[in-house]
């Protein structure tokens, strides 16, 4: 393994130190862990950019999560960097986003704090919620990458030191991450017709290429011959042309289908779910036990969290149809038989 990659053996270890009884490595168990978790399976019913899709080949928060682990492995591997601790940071980057994608993380923002964001739900899922309380005692170096995967809408890739993950396969992540989603969000958009492929800016299509599989490996390929050694540290970076166009790319995908009026307009009917869900909730803590308890989440109640974080906590573990169903249920008019 190229010096530069984190050993398994040298991991700065768990917050309760477990002994190593196991063939696999502290990141496979990690990895492992993750797979085998609750949060981790309702990945699958949880919003990428269109709402509960009908159409199988959309794709869910799982795929998006799989996609950045496979892109995210692939690197790694170039570079001979630890897979594992890569594979297990993708897998897990994403465990605390909420129901119907940003927008519900949004509806969280106006409701519950200004300051809730996803990826440190993601940490709060796998050191507090999983597991019926008990976490999943992960390494540091894979909670690092999960609290330190996310972009926003700034630069593709901060330079600012606290948002810098400590491995270079946490770094790997981010790049996999925006990789991913630029990719298979806009094949999804095109796929919906809520863009056509002709308004694709005709530059990035001749950079980055115009399918699927093409657009992944030039990011891919460009990032893995781009990054260099610079004062004894691998630093991670891509040619000015492509890193150019995936950023027009970015904001093309921003203007043109995050923020388009007909996904506009399914977020907020799902702001508006979230928000009457969590008032109810609020209100009704006998309630809230009962589903808790179906979610194998009650532990929650006898905790020294505030309330408000609690019903926090079980809004954001919902799936999107769980949401629904629940909204149907206690909102909507039940005809007598």
């Amino acid at each position: 393994m190229s010096p530069h990659g984190c050993l398994s053996a040298e991991s700065r270890g768990r917050a309760h130190p477990e002994p190593l009884r196991s063939v696999r490595t502290v990141f496979q168990l990690d990895r492992d862990r993750i797979v085998y978790s609750n949060a981790f399976r309702r990945l699958k019913y949880k919003t990428q950019v269109f709402l509960s899709p009908l159409g199988d080949q959309y794709r869910t928060r799982l795929t998006h999560t799989l996609e950045v682990a496979q892109i995210a492995r692939t690197i790694a591997r170039a570079m001979y960097l630890n897979e594992d601790l890569t594979e297990a940071i993708a897998l897990g980057h994403d465990l605390g986003h909420t129901p119907f994608g940003h927008g519900g993380e949004t509806a969280l923002k106006e409701i519950f704090s200004h300051s809730f964001a996803h990826y440190e739900q993601s940490l709060r899922v796998v050191d507090l919620l999983e597991n019926r309380g008990r976490g999943l005692n992960l390494t540091h170096e894979v909670r690092d990458g999960i609290l330190k995967h996310s972009k926003g809408y700034g630069d593709i890739v901060s330079d600012h030191p606290d948002r810098k993950p400590c491995t270079v396969e946490g770094q790997i992540v981010r790049w996999a991450d925006i990789m991913a989603y630029l990719n298979h969000d806009l094949e999804d958009a095109i796929r919906s017709r809520v863009i056509r492929e002709n308004q694709v800016p005709e530059d990035c299509i001749r950079i980055i290429g115009r399918t699927h599989p093409e657009r992944a490996t030039t990011m891919m390929r460009d990032l893995i011959f781009y990054s260099s050694v610079e004062d004894g540290e691998l630093v991670l970076k891509m040619s000015r042309e492509v890193y150019a166009s995936m950023t027009v790319l970015r904001q093309f995908l921003y203007e043109n289908v995050y923020r388009a009026e007909r996904v506009h307009k399914e977020f907020v009917k799902a702001k508006k779910i979230l928000s009457e869900l969590y008032h109810f909730f609020l209100e009704n803590a006998s309630f809230l036990e009962q589903e808790l308890i179906h979610l194998e989440m009650a532990h929650l109640l006898h905790g020294d969290e505030p309330y408000e974080r609690v019903v926090c906590d079980f809004i954001a573990s919902m799936t999107d149809r769980y949401a629904m169903n629940l909204y149907a249920k206690l909102f909507f008019p039940s005809p007598l038989v």
